[in-house]
């Protein structure tokens, strides 16, 4: 039966009640022969949605699980479209929503008390909080690009906003149930969604003050992590926040997929780490060269980087071989393998890929399997700054030596690429991309990120042999202030050498991260900044995996600012979310005997 392909017949809108009486929407998918449902019980595919359920991709998604003998339930979450009552995202009533919709398909005769449940980004972070609900016949997940972590992982990062989920937010406003019932309403919110990045150069936003005004819920959202800096009790509550509960995790087979241009890749990576500690049942992660949502056979490239062809994935594939070993029995090779798949970028030509358009950097990479992760041979390499920029394994010997920069929160270092998902109006696009401002991105000017006189740059010497960098990334800063608070940002850089298609080379951007310097010690009791004082503060990076080839340098950047991916420190101490002034600062970085500034990289060796 697994490999016959099936007519499909969908029943469109059966509300499933939810224990509060609310009703939250679903389409249900049956493969069928001819006009006739299946009549034995099935195994079921679920997804919650808030991206509408109807939509052509997410049908069509279903379509091919019932071609291939699943039932299927593709449902809106509460406040979406059909969905009754109030969009609260990742909250409490997700959670219980999750369960009760679960249980309601076990219950149904067309189910076999098998469940599975599949989705991308926020239907991906909700599967997780479904399985801390404890749902009897949840039996197995496929989950893509998304765990939860909110506080530390999704919404913020470092202790930093994401200034995505502000504009996810306006974008989901303009189609919400109000919206949606009022055209007028609705062409407000369109407008202010489309304006995002105006709305947002001007934050912080005040209650009552913007066009999220009319919607409550999401007003409420949008200041809620805003301003809650800290780890407190909205940050903790279940959907949002997993760190405490990993034990309640149940005891099921779970595939995960990674990205290293998605914004969701280091809570990926934790998730595999915890769940693979934890369960007897077979845990697998996936990881491959793709932005957010994108692994198909189309899409061979991140941003400027091209991969070729054999960097994709076919997903629904992908899934089905899953669903089909572990829900059925049905022997399709996929528990055979190695636990971990990753895609080793680089050892490319470095050259203009034809076929794409002009600016595509030949990258290349390869596809290898893995016992673990991260890579039990990895040894962690630091690799020190210095005063004449020289990235080096050797650490410092100079007594004093330091370099500083003026952070004006008013001209920010401008997003050029990185792991990035929910964009949603703003201008920046995900990948990997030559390091020069662009006018495409609302830039004012093409110059080279590295010609800021705010971005630090240590680089090596060209390499004279190749290096893997695969696993996760630490930078260990020693830095000072004339601020109360201030950010740093650390970018790792692949500076190709010149070619004839690049005559000036190509520093293409590989994984960055961003920690605000009042969290450095706690999520939970901030810590400010003494004028002149050295303190140490750790920033993580998502992790990657990039063949260095010969020839090429290893870049580190550092600055205090990316946006508009992320909020800007007004450097000024104010509570988070609410300051009125910005100030200039003075920031330094050390790097000297005592001081040794370096970034951590998981060097794999023999490769």
């Amino acid at each position: 039966m697994a490999r016959r392909h099936f007519d499909v017949i969908v029943e469109p809108q059966v509300m499933i009640p939810m224990r509060d009486g609310l009703r939250l929407a679903a389409d249900v998918y049956f493969p069928a022969e001819g006009s006739q449902r299946l009549t034995q019980p099935l195994p079921v595919i679920l997804e919650r949605t808030p991206y509408d359920r109807t939509s052509a991709i997410r049908a069509q998604r279903f379509y091919f699980f019932a071609r291939r003998g699943y039932a299927g339930v593709l449902q809106d979450v509460r406040g979406r479209y059909e969905s009754e009552g109030e969009h609260d995202p990742f909250g409490a009533a997700d959670v219980a929503d999750g369960y009760d919709t679960c249980e309601w398909i076990g219950r149904q005769p067309w189910c076999n008390g098998r469940i599975a449940s599949t989705g991308t980004s926020y239907t991906a972070m909700n599967q997780a909080s479904l399985a801390m609900s404890g749902p009897p016949h949840l039996a197995v997940q496929f989950i893509r690009q998304g765990f939860s972590n909110h506080h530390n992982g999704r919404l913020r990062q470092g202790g930093v906003l994401r200034l995505t989920m502000v504009a996810w937010a306006f974008h989901q406003a303009a189609q919400s149930h109000a919206a949606l019932r009022d055209p007028g309403l609705r062409a407000v919110l369109e407008e202010a969604s489309a304006r995002v990045q105006e709305w947002i150069a001007r934050m912080p936003l005040r209650p009552g003050l913007s066009p999220l005004r009319h919607l409550p819920d999401y007003e409420r959202f949008v200041m809620n992590i805003s301003t809650r800096g800290e780890l407190d009790e909205w940050w903790m509550q279940p959907g949002r926040y997993i760190e405490n509960s990993w034990d309640r995790y149940p005891d099921i087979p779970v595939y995960l997929v990674g990205s290293w241009y998605d914004s969701h890749a280091h809570v990926t990576s934790w998730a595999y780490q915890e769940l693979r500690r934890r369960m007897k049942s077979p845990v697998k992660l996936i990881f491959g060269p793709w932005t957010h949502g994108a692994q198909t056979s189309d899409v061979p490239t991140a941003g400027e980087a091209y991969f070729g062809p054999e960097s994709t994935v076919e997903g629904d594939e992908l899934q089905v071989a899953w669903f089909d070993q572990v829900l059925r029995g049905i022997d399709t090779g996929i528990l055979d393998e190695p636990p971990v798949r990753i895609f080793v970028m680089g050892s490319g030509s470095g050259r203009w890929v034809r076929s794409q358009p002009h600016g595509t950097v030949d990258v290349g990479g390869r596809w290898r399997y893995e016992q673990e992760w991260p890579l039990a041979r990895t040894r962690y390499a630091p690799y020190y700054f210095h005063g004449d920029g020289i990235l080096s394994p050797a650490p410092p010997s100079a007594e004093r030596e330091s370099t500083g920069y003026r952070f004006n929160p008013l001209d920010p270092v401008p997003t050029v690429g990185g792991p990035i998902s929910s964009m949603f109006g703003l201008k920046m696009e995900p990948g990997a991309y030559d390091q020069r401002a662009r006018a495409a991105l609302g830039h004012r000017d093409g110059m080279p990120l590295s010609s800021r006189s705010d971005v630090v740059v240590f680089q090596t010497p060209p390499l004279n042999e190749g290096i893997e960098v695969t696993g996760p990334i630490e930078a260990v800063l020693y830095v000072s202030s004339s601020a109360p608070d201030t950010d740093f940002s650390v970018k790792l850089v692949d500076v190709h050498p010149p070619n004839p298609d690049f005559p000036d080379g190509v520093a293409l951007n590989v994984t960055d991260g961003i920690m605000r310097a009042r969290y450095r010690n706690s999520w939970t009791r901030p810590e400010f900044l003494r004028p002149g004082e050295v303190v140490e503060l750790r920033v993580q990076l998502p992790p990657t995996s990039l063949f260095f080839a010969p020839g090429h340098r290893i870049r580190v950047d550092i600055s205090s600012s990316n946006w508009p991916r992320f909020e800007v420190n007004p450097n000024t101490g104010e509570p988070i979310g609410q300051h009125r002034r910005v100030e200039i600062a003075t920031n330094t970085i050390h790097h000297s005997r005592d001081y040794p500034s370096h970034i951590v990289l998981p060097v794999i060796p023999g490769t």
